[in-house]
């Protein structure tokens, strides 16, 4: 059986509410860091991109919840035991 400590699930509870609340400023980010900054890139430069975003979008939830919530799971583990 996994053994799973109560202390431990509440801090993974704990880092996945810090991970939404973190969400957006690194979205924010992600999206500043690869949106093209030149002005003259084409259209079909654009598209892609466009095409591309929602899955950086679910790329940066993703990264963002499992390690949030493993380093909530951690620090609870080793602080409540």
């Amino acid at each position: 059986m996994i053994d799973l400590s109560l202390a431990g699930l509440l801090g993974a509870v704990l880092g996945t509410v810090a991970a939404a609340v973190a969400y957006g400023p690194l979205l924010a980010f992600a999206e500043r860091r690869f949106w093209p900054r030149d002005p003259s890139a084409s259209a079909e430069e654009r598209s892609a991109l466009e095409r591309e975003i929602p899955l950086l979008r679910r790329a940066v939830l993703a990264v963002d919840i499992i390690a949030l919530a493993s380093l909530g799971y951690w620090l609870g583990q080793m602080i409540g035991g």
